[in-house]
């Protein structure tokens, strides 16, 4: 069975037929804004967010070529290596 909606009627008086003009046009002006003010927030947003972490990142000791050395983060721990000598059964 096929679904279809009956296609909308469109007025034939041409003070209707431009007020819906106007109207949807003032709907996809208003989307549009909308969305420009979202991307804007974001924008800014992250901007700040990154401007933050690179500004209270903790400096380390510059080597001579002005990097910063690599410091790999290790946790340190003891570990006993155990070895089965028997197979268990399962």
């Amino acid at each position: 069975m096929r679904f279809s909606l009956p296609l909308p009627r469109r007025s034939r008086h041409p003070l209707v037929r431009a007020l819906s003009l106007l109207v949807g046009l003032a709907v996809v002006g208003v989307l549009m804004v909308f969305g420009l003010v979202v991307a804007s927030v974001l924008l800014v947003g992250g901007a700040l967010v990154f401007g933050l972490r690179q500004w209270s990142r903790k400096r380390g000791v510059a080597s001579p070529d002005g990097r910063r050395p690599h410091r790999p983060e290790v946790i340190e721990g003891e570990f006993v290596v155990l070895r089965q000598t028997r197979h268990a059964a399962r």
